[in-house]
């Protein structure tokens, strides 16, 4: 057997070549199936001192230890997951860790032993996702995901502060005291706003979408006289009409809450959608620092019941998309049918603020929101009024433009 001969492929690679290689090769990112792994539930202390002492600095968006003033910040979702990446490549549903389905029986309330002290304290994670230890003040955090929906992939920090919330809802509610209800007005105490992180899925996707339907052109049209009254007529030729568009969304953003979705008629829950959009690609890592001195909701639907929903909104994108196309057809066109087929998604739990002010209106037991969105400053909301200002404003209005009315005519007689 003849011996092999040595194989020659160069000379060796220098410290610095190897080190150029490595760098060429990207590194994976880290995936959303474990978004705050690296975190653990109890103390979060400052980098720098130590202290467990940290809050959120609404006029940075960045936490601060309190203690040496120390201020820093997680790292970008968008960024660190690739979250802006790839939306046209996804197939199937892709869902991040603080997305996974919620367990019934998973109790809200948790037991943490503190790790300056060992005294016990419990958390209630339906309201909170911090609690101070009542013998060494120390605050203990919950960051580690657990499957009752408490706690999210990432945190939208607040960015205006209380008081300027204050003065947004002060600004919204004058300019409507004309017509509000006298006992609103005497009970209107807009310090009492509360800033609460609300429970919202964002979703990228792709999707095609499909519509069929009639469109008519005008192809004449005329008046007859019908007694005293004049009516318009028109003729119009009716055509078949179809449409198909591909697409995708970034960063669609979708209640997590069954109460904050449901528009009924005790509450005004609709104004929170006005304040949209927020700018999510600034959120940030999940950590519970984030939420000291604020509320919060935890999220309480999963992503198969929210999938209706989704798919309702991105056939409302199609329609506006396609809307560019049907502007031969100058009667419009009714849709008849449509389909959507989701090719791919990637939902991420997510925190969103908002400062609150709310009013329950004793006649009729209905609940009234004033929202501003604490990263924009938009302000929306419903204030109870007074009926017999309406009927008077109406009454007043009306003998107004009949006089006018009136006037014209004896004029042109």
């Amino acid at each position: 057997m003849e011996p092999q001969q040595p194989t020659f492929d160069g000379p060796p690679l220098s410290l610095e070549e190897e080190l150029a290689a490595a760098k060429a090769e990207p590194e994976p990112k880290p995936s959303i199936e474990t978004v705050n792994e690296s975190l653990k539930d109890g103390l979060n202390r400052c980098p720098k001192c130590g202290s467990t002492d940290v809050r959120l600095r609404g006029s940075t968006g960045m936490l601060v230890c309190l203690f040496c003033r120390n201020e820093w910040q997680e790292a970008r979702v968008e960024e660190e997951f690739g979250l802006g990446e790839g939306i046209e490549e996804l197939e199937g549903t892709v869902i991040a860790s603080g997305a996974e389905n919620i367990v019934a029986d998973v109790a809200d309330q948790l037991t943490f032993k503190c790790e300056a002290c060992g005294a016990e304290v419990v958390v209630d994670t339906a309201h909170a996702l911090n609690a101070r230890c009542h013998w060494c003040r120390h605050t203990l955090n919950v960051n580690q995901q657990i499957p009752n929906g408490a706690v999210p992939d990432a945190v939208l920090p607040f960015h205006l502060t209380k008081e300027q919330a204050v003065e947004k809802i002060r600004e919204f509610a004058s300019k409507r005291r004309l017509f509000a209800h006298g006992r609103f007005k005497k009970e209107f105490v807009p310090e009492n706003v509360l800033g609460v992180y609300l429970p919202y899925l964002v979703i990228d996707a792709r999707a095609d979408a499909k519509y069929w339907g009639k469109g008519e052109v005008q192809t004449r049209r005329w008046t007859e006289k019908k007694g005293d009254d004049t009516v318009t007529y028109y003729a119009a030729d009716v055509y078949q009409v179809a449409r198909q568009v591909n697409f995708t969304v970034d960063d669609l953003t979708i209640e997590g809450s069954a109460e904050r979705m449901d528009f009924g008629s005790e509450n005004t829950n609709n104004i929170v959608n006005a304040i949209l959009p927020f700018d999510t690609k600034n959120a940030v890592k999940w950590n519970a620092s984030y939420l000291v001195g604020f509320t919060s909701e935890k999220r309480d639907l999963n992503v198969d019941a929210l999938h209706p929903v989704l798919e309702d909104q991105l056939l409302s994108i199609g329609r506006s998309q396609v809307h560019a196309s049907l502007a031969r057809f100058g009667r419009g066109v009714r849709w008849e049918q449509e389909q959507i087929d989701v090719g791919g998604s990637r939902w991420v739990s997510m925190y969103l603020p908002v400062w609150l002010y709310s009013y329950r209106q004793e006649s009729n037991g209905l609940l009234h929101y004033i929202a501003v969105n604490a990263r924009t400053g938009e302000t929306m909301g419903s204030i109870p009024v007074s009926q017999p200002k309406l009927l008077l404003a109406a009454f007043t209005v009306g003998t107004f433009l009949e006089g006018i009315a009136g006037a014209i005519l004896v004029a042109t007689a």
